[in-house]
């Protein structure tokens, strides 16, 4: 090991398939780097998207953008993605944005999760990520 992180993505055969995520992903020699859970709400504190969930999450990736810029890190560095949603029928949606940011050939590991309702009744999503530096 020189002192590089080193991750490694694996979806092994003896797992189901995969749709945008990875199973399995190994972190050794890096910096962890926790991002709270985001929501649409923009650097001005102003609400972005009411009742749209497409541009709700387009927010949310910037908001996490921006927080893995303030750690010297990118999307390409994000190891571990929670999505809380409060309609998972809409997931496609999700999926279409979040290709937009994540490195589609090694995806993060993900979970998504229905939930009644977020902090603020005009939330449709939240999304932590966990991201690994140098």
């Amino acid at each position: 090991m020189n002192g590089h992180k080193q991750v490694a993505f694996q979806n092994p055969q003896s797992m189901p398939p995969t749709n945008g995520y990875t199973h399995v992903v190994e972190v050794r020699n890096g910096r962890t780097i926790y991002i709270s859970g985001q929501v649409a709400i923009n650097q001005h504190g102003e609400l972005v998207g009411k009742g749209d969930l497409a541009a709700q999450t387009r927010q949310v990736f910037e908001n996490i953008k921006a927080a893995l810029e303030a750690a010297r890190a990118s999307f390409e560095d994000v190891v571990k993605l929670t999505f809380f949603v409060t309609d998972i029928t809409q997931m496609q949606v999700v999926r279409e944005i979040r290709d937009m940011y994540v490195n589609t050939g090694n995806p993060p590991a993900s979970s998504a999760v229905e939930v009644s309702k977020l902090i603020n009744e005009h939330f449709l999503i939240e999304i932590e990520a966990i991201a690994v530096g140098e």
